[in-house]
């Protein structure tokens, strides 16, 4: 067996025939974990701002001497509008 079969499937996509903000995310995960990163972008353009938010998030928890919520909030703003912009071209 293959971790595909292991995967979630959108219940947005089964209810509504439309993806949702996050349909690719998976999929671009793998694609990262096999190395190939331009089609992980092509899949869900938002997962490496997504990563860097989580990597981030991280350091904040760890590191509390320094405060990274201006940079958290930037990364945060750049997934959530490029989600947005993605999702609006591949249903639109």
């Amino acid at each position: 067996m293959a971790i595909e079969d292991y995967m979630l499937s959108c219940p947005n996509k089964k209810i509504f025939g439309m993806e949702c903000f996050g349909c690719g995310s998976q999929r671009a995960l793998l694609l990262i974990s096999e190395g190939k990163f331009v089609e992980a972008f092509y899949m869900f353009p938002a997962i490496y701002p997504l990563i860097l938010f989580v990597l981030v998030s991280a350091i904040n928890f760890i590191d509390k001497k320094r405060h990274y919520g201006k940079v958290m909030i930037f990364l945060a703003l750049v997934s959530v509008i490029t989600m947005i912009i993605s999702y609006f071209c591949k249903n639109f």
